[in-house]
């Protein structure tokens, strides 16, 4: 592990006061520097910041000490990051922005967007790490309480979660959690991280006022204490695409809502890397109709099915465009370009 601000401790001086314990006297004891409950901005070590919320939990009976502290946190403990997230244009840019940029707050968090766990069309999900079943919990139970907050929050109310799936089994009881979340939640799931189960329309829904400049300053900000160049997008909408082919059409807004990207967002990120959404779509389905051709008995018919043609007559013209032979020449070992 490595380091986290501080700000993840917000709240719990006077969560552990209101429980009847002494907060400075926890702090001491997990290794965490007294200052700490009261400032945002200092590095601590994210085991010690681990260790005074299991610390405190055990030490006062408060199984859902970890909500409890999310209760009393808000988007401004994300300081600069806070800023461009408030003046996104969508939800979905935000949670992007988000994913980019949680770095400065802490190098071992993850928020991406991938599948429904449950395959249900038109749910995505968003997965917040890390969460191991075998290790602490309080921290994940704040950090998603957290994220559910905010989320609510930039929304404006409710927005249609429809359940939360945990990795691990939390110490407060289940109906607790979902009193909290407002919905069902299931523990000790086969997921890679902490899931909340979101509509995909959330990540198109408008952010209201939005200040260009105050957004542009706070990105650039951040990008100046990036430890690396953000990595591309195209390897993820090639991803996305191929985990959609034979679900359904494979569109920009579908995919775009994947990756927590407006579809604006995406096709220009994917211009400043010298290609298109198209390009990436067709270049999947190639790749994918010659290997279902060349190392499996499916009929042709299903090879188009499972590359996303309505009909097996478009994958022959696409054959034909792809490698200059029908879809049975290139099954019986015909040459084509690579």
């Amino acid at each position: 592990m490595g380091h986290i601000r501080s700000a993840c401790l917000r709240g719990l001086r006077a969560t552990v006061a209101e429980l009847g314990g002494d907060a400075e006297a926890l702090a001491r004891s997990a290794g965490v520097p007294v200052e700490a409950l009261d400032s945002d901005d200092l590095l601590i070590d994210e085991r010690a910041a681990a260790t005074v919320l299991e610390l405190a939990a055990a030490t006062l009976g408060c199984p859902d000490l970890g909500l409890r502290i999310a209760s009393r946190q808000d988007i401004t403990m994300l300081g600069s990051l806070a800023v461009a997230i408030q003046h996104s244009p969508t939800l979905g840019d935000a949670l992007e922005c988000t994913s980019r940029y949680l770095f400065v707050h802490s190098r071992s968090l993850s928020l991406g967007v991938g599948p429904d766990p449950h395959g249900e069309r038109g749910v995505a999900a968003l997965l917040y790490g890390p969460a191991d079943a075998s290790g602490p919990v309080q921290g994940t139970d704040s950090g998603l309480g957290f994220l559910h907050r905010t989320i609510t929050y930039l929304h404006g109310g409710p927005y249609g979660l429809r359940s939360v799936e945990l990795p691990y089994r939390p110490a407060a009881p289940l109906a607790v959690h979902e009193a909290f979340y407002g919905t069902v939640v299931r523990a000790e799931r086969n997921v890679p991280a902490a899931v909340l189960r979101v509509p995909t329309h959330l990540m198109h829904h408008a952010m209201g006022a939005v200040n260009e400049n105050l957004r542009r300053l706070a990105l650039a900000f951040l990008a100046e204490q990036a430890p690396v160049v953000v990595s591309e997008v195209t390897p993820r909408v090639r991803a996305a695409v191929q985990e959609s082919l034979g679900t359904g059409p494979v569109e920009v807004p579908a995919v775009a809502a994947l990756l927590a990207l407006h579809p604006r967002t995406l096709q220009r990120r994917l211009e400043a890397e010298g290609t298109t959404f198209g390009a990436v779509v067709d270049d999947v389905r190639r790749r994918t109709a010659r290997r279902l051709l060349t190392t499996t008995d499916l009929s042709i018919g299903q090879v188009a099915h499972l590359v996303g043609f309505a009909e097996q007559s478009a994958l022959s013209r696409a054959a034909r465009r792809w490698w200059g032979a029908s879809p049975r020449a290139v099954r019986r070992g015909a040459p084509t370009p690579a």
